[in-house]
């Protein structure tokens, strides 16, 4: 048996932006339609260190039946050493005869796939006139969701602030009609009055259920819509900090995506979309990584 193993490089060079946005809202609404076995993830966190891995599975039947495990170490400090804090491998199995067929570098795929889903979550939820992006981070995520909201909304206006700039990000946000918070903070650093009337935002930097970007009233006055209600009342602290529940997400991303809630119904009205990252969604961008790179002979084969 061979495993085909592509590098960070490889999968950066395979996985356009444009191209992972169409796969991820494919991915979504397959897993809305009940094709696709999503379960939750555990994560373990290091008794000192301040380091967490997550393993990440998810399943697809049918012709094509495969599994694939993300197996992901979030280090925090490694933006101060020069690295994407998201260090790990993406395994893609025969869904059948469970052998092993690639081994992928995970940084790029986690970076770009999670961009790619905000792209989605914009294109379904934020108003169509949209025309100015407010995006908040410095790092990585924030770079790969640029190039995200580049993608669905070419004509924008789009501006940055990060820990750096001082103050608070009110300023970058007057006015902006989508927003999407990409920082490390563990307490709000957007609040409410800050955000335009009928405002998206994409909140993204947080992913356990100690840490939260959106103040309170933000998430009680918007309409909450998750990429999986199982891992937002698990692990979203923007949801569990604010004392909302199961009744107050309005749907999945996958179920606006096929028409099962309606997402936005007024122009005036405030969306926002917490986003945790999705195992079918590595799912998705491997396979379309490791297909085009059979296709254009990339990758190294390795006798396993």
């Amino acid at each position: 048996m061979s495993v085909l193993v592509l590098s960070e490089h490889d999968v950066r060079e395979l996985l356009p932006m444009a191209e992972c946005i169409e796969a991820m809202e494919d991915a979504l609404r397959s897993l809305a339609r009940g094709e696709l076995h999503q379960p939750l993830r555990p994560m373990t966190r290091a008794p000192a260190g301040g380091t967490l891995m997550g393993l990440m599975p998810a399943w697809r039947g049918g012709d094509r039946s495969a599994w694939s495990l993300k197996e992901i170490v979030v280090a925090p400090d490694n933006p101060t050493r020069g690295l994407d804090p998201h260090q790990g491998a993406v395994l893609l199995h025969d869904g059948v005869t469970g052998e092993l067929r690639a081994l992928l570098n995970a940084s790029p795929i986690t970076e770009i796939r999670t961009a790619a889903v905000s792209a989605v979550a914009t294109r379904a939820l934020a108003r169509p006139t949209a025309g100015t992006v407010a995006i908040l981070g410095g790092g990585v995520q924030a770079r790969s969701h640029e190039a995200a909201m580049r993608a669905v909304l070419p004509e924008a206006e789009l501006r940055r602030w990060t820990r750096g700039d001082g103050g608070t990000p009110e300023e970058t946000l007057r006015g902006a009609d989508v927003v999407c918070t990409c920082t490390s903070a563990r307490e709000p650093i957007l609040k409410r009055e800050w955000l335009a009337p009928g405002a998206h935002v994409n909140a993204v930097g947080s992913s356990v259920p100690t840490a939260r970007e959106l103040d309170e009233a933000t998430m009680r006055a918007a309409t909450v819509v998750v990429d999986r209600r199982e891992s937002a009342l698990a692990e979203a602290g923007d949801l569990l900090l604010a004392g909302l529940g199961e009744a107050d997400i309005a749907a999945e991303l996958g179920e606006v995506l096929e028409s099962v809630h309606p997402g936005r119904t007024d122009d005036g009205e405030l969306t926002v979309f917490k986003s945790l990252g999705l195992g079918v969604e590595d799912l998705a961008a491997a396979e379309l990584v490791v297909r085009k790179a059979r296709e254009q002979g990339r990758g190294v084969e390795v006798d396993f």
